[in-house]
């Protein structure tokens, strides 16, 4: 029976190599995978998944107006298996056509992403995957500046001093985000 699987982590968990190497296990089994993404991240390119390690796979960008599930239901490769990459800039609409994949045309679908933002308030898909996912895991990661586990991001500006407000969506790596735990959030050790 398919279900619907949300992993998630802070930055620098893995989430878009791991979400790389469950499509190459698929496809080394000759199965089909659709790979989407949302269509907000541009750090790399548009409709692009990418790891920090240099792994990078093309997959269909997700916009405000996409249907999921039509794409899904269109797809004439007959998928074994949905990912989606950066599922936390999804709205609640393309959450509930992933639902509605699993449960109407039984393909298992995975997404992967934040659960929080820099100010520590859920992204709305990552809020309605916590509530419709059948499956929730965390992928962890080390705090950047101590031992701890990572659970939150830690925005920080061009001069690399902590930011607290703003935007919600900002996209950015390593250069804007730090995996940090809730201690060092609130005081980051920072130069």
């Amino acid at each position: 029976m398919a279900q619907l699987f949300f992993k998630y982590g802070a930055m620098n968990s893995g989430k878009s190599i791991e979400i790389l190497k469950v499509a190459h296990n698929y496809e080394e089994q000759n199965k089909s995978v659709l790979l989407f993404t949302s269509g907000l991240d541009t750090r790399d390119e548009v409709g692009y998944i990418s790891s920090r390690i240099g792994l990078r796979r093309q997959a269909k960008p997700v916009f405000s107006e996409t249907n999921v599930y039509e794409e899904v239901r269109d797809d004439h490769s007959k998928p074994s298996c949905i990912l989606v990459d950066e599922v936390q800039f999804l709205s609640k609409k393309h959450v509930l056509q992933l639902a509605q994949i699993v449960d109407e045309l039984n393909i298992p679908v995975m997404g992967f992403g934040l659960k929080n933002d820099f100010q520590n308030e859920l992204f709305e898909g990552s809020k309605y995957m916590l509530i419709y996912a059948d499956k929730v895991e965390e992928m962890k990661t080390i705090c950047w500046f101590c031992e701890r586990k990572a659970i939150m991001n830690l925005r920080v500006d061009e001069a690399g001093k902590p930011v607290y407000t703003g935007e919600q969506i900002q996209i950015g790596g390593n250069d804007s985000y730090y995996p940090v735990c809730r201690k060092c959030h609130q005081n980051p050790p920072l130069s």
